[in-house]
C-alpha cells in the first residue's frame, strides 16, 4: 500500500493486531520460554517488532520523543550494531522481566503514538517507506512466532496443541508431472512499484539452461519411501556435512515425525500430535535432507533463478502457501546490490554468507506477504521452518 491510499492507517492496525491474535492461544509461560538458540520467545517477538517502530520511526519523526523504557533499546535489539548493544540471542528466554503484561503495554503505547504520527504525517514518502518496512518486518516475525512456538511445544512430552481445531486432511496428491522450462536469458529480481526487500534487487538478467520442474512438492508418503529404502543410512546420498549431522544428531526422519510402538508414524503439528498424513507436503527438512532425497529420486534441487523463472512462466502447484522450497543456490548479493543507507541497511546484506535460498512461502506465511521474487534464507542444517522439497531435472 502506498502513502495516501485509503486504509493506510487500517493496514498498520491490522498487522499489529494480527501479532496479538497469534499470541492469544498461549499462556504467559508459553510466551516467555525459548526452546533453542535459533528460536525466540513469543514475548520477545512482540517486543522486538514494537522496538522496530519505536527505534527507526518514532525516535526519528516523533516530536519530543521519549522511549517507553530506555533499556528496551538493548533488550529487544536483534542484530543492529548501529543501534548499540544487544542482549545475547541465546539468552532471550532468560528475560523473565519485563513481564508479558508490560510488553503488551509497550505495544499499546507505541501503537497509539504511531497512529497519531500516521494521522499527521502518513503521506510523507520516507515515513511511509519505513512504516511499510516495519509492517513487512512484523509479518516476517508472525511467521517466526508460529515456527518458534511449534518447536517449543514439540519439546513438551504432553504434545500440547497450539490450535485446538481439527487438522484438515490434505487432498490426494496428483501424480508428479515434469514441466519443461525453456532456457535462455531471463529477468530475475523484483519488478514494479510494490514493496520488496533490498535483497530482491536489482532486477538483472541471468542465463538458465533448459530444465524441468516437478509439478508439486514432495509428499510425506514419498519421503517415507525414502526412509524405508534406507535413505538415512546411505552415505552416498548425502553431502559430507549433512552426513556428519545424520550421525552426530541421530537424524532418522523429519524433525517432527514420531514413530509409535506399533511402527506407525505420527507428526507433531500446531494442532498437536497427528497421524502422519501421507498426502501432505513433507516439511521441516534441512537442505541436507532435501539434497539427499533429490539424489535418491534421481533428480536435483532447482536453482533460485530456475525457481523464479518457472514461477513467472509455467503453471505448477504449491509454488506458494504450502512450504518454503530449498534451492541449490547460496544466499548472496545480486549483481549491483547496494544495502540501504544507515543502520536500516543491516537488514539483509550482512547475512549473505553460509546460507542457502528458499523460495515460495509456507502455510505460516501471512496472506499477501509472499511474491515470486522473495528470497528467504537459512543455514543448510535448519529444520524448524516449514521447509520442503520441489525437484528439478536437467534438460527440458
Amino acid at each position: 500500500m502506498k502513502p495516501g491510499e485509503f486504509g493506510w492507517d487500517a493496514r498498520f492496525v491490522h498487522v499489529r493486531a494480527r501479532s496479538l491474535e497469534l499470541a492469544a492461544p498461549l499462556s504467559a509461560e508459553d510466551c516467555g520460554a525459548q526452546s533453542m538458540p535459533d528460536a525466540s520467545p513469543i514475548k520477545w517477538h512482540l517486543a522486538h517488532t514494537t522496538w522496530f517502530f519505536e527505534t527507526f520511526i518514532l525516535e526519528r519523526f516523533e516530536p519530543a520523543f521519549r522511549p517507553f523504557h530506555p533499556l528496551f533499546r538493548t533488550l529487544f535489539n536483534s542484530y543492529y550494531n548501529g543501534v548499540g548493544e544487544r542482549h545475547p540471542r541465546p539468552r532471550r528466554g532468560l528475560l523473565t522481566r519485563p513481564a508479558l503484561d508490560e510488553v503488551l503495554a509497550y505495544r499499546a503505547d507505541v501503537d497509539e503514538r504511531m497512529e497519531l504520527l500516521l494521522a499527521a504525517r502518513g503521506t510523507e514518502p520516507e515515513l511511509a517507506r519505513l512504516v511499510t518496512l516495519g509492517l513487512q518486518h512484523e509479518q516476517q516475525h508472525q511467521e517466526l512466532m508460529l515456527t518458534d512456538v511449534k518447536h517449543l511445544l514439540s519439546c513438551n512430552p504432553l504434545a500440547p496443541a497450539y490450535n485446538g481445531a481439527p487438522l484438515p486432511r490434505w487432498p490426494q496428491a496428483e501424480p508428479v508431472r515434469w514441466i519443461a522450462c525453456a532456457g535462455g536469458v531471463c529477468a530475475i529480481g523484483h519488478a514494479g512499484d510494490g514493496f520488496c526487500f533490498d535483497n530482491e534487487l536489482p532486477r538483472h538478467r541471468q542465463f538458465v539452461e533448459p530444465f524441468a520442474l516437478a509439478s508439486r512438492l514432495v509428499t510425506n508418503g514419498e519421503y517415507l519411501a525414502f526412509i524405508d529404502a534406507g535413505g538415512y543410512d546411505d552415505a552416498r546420498l548425502w553431502l559430507a556435512e549433512g552426513w556428519d549431522l545424520v550421525r552426530a544428531e541421530g537424524w532418522r526422519q523429519p524433525l517432527y515425525w514420531r514413530r509409535s510402538e506399533d511402527g506407525g508414524w505420527h507428526e507433531f503439528t500446531l494442532h498437536g500430535l497427528q497421524p502422519l498424513d501421507l498426502e501432505r507436503p513433507a516439511v521441516h527438512l534441512s537442505l541436507f535432507e532435501a539434497e539427499a532425497y533429490a539424489q535418491w529420486a534421481g533428480a536435483r534441487l532447482p536453482t533460485e533463478a530456475e525457481w523464479e523463472h518457472a514461477a513467472s512462466s509455467i503453471k505448477a502447484d504449491q509454488m506458494h502457501g504450502a512450504a518454503w522450497q530449498w534451492t541449490s543456490s547460496s544466499y548472496g548479493p545480486y549483481p549491483g546490490f547496494v544495502p540501504a543507507e544507515g543502520t536500516i541497511g543491516e537488514y539483509n546484506g550482512k547475512f549473505m554468507v553460509n546460507q542457502y535460498v528458499l523460495r515460495g512461502s509456507s502455510c505460516a506465511t501471512p496472506p499477501g506477504h509472499a511474491r515470486d521474487s522473495y528470497r528467504n534464507f537459512f543455514p543448510a542444517h535448519a529444520r524448524w521452518q516449514f521447509s520442503g522439497i520441489r525437484l528439478a531435472r536437467h534438460g527440458a
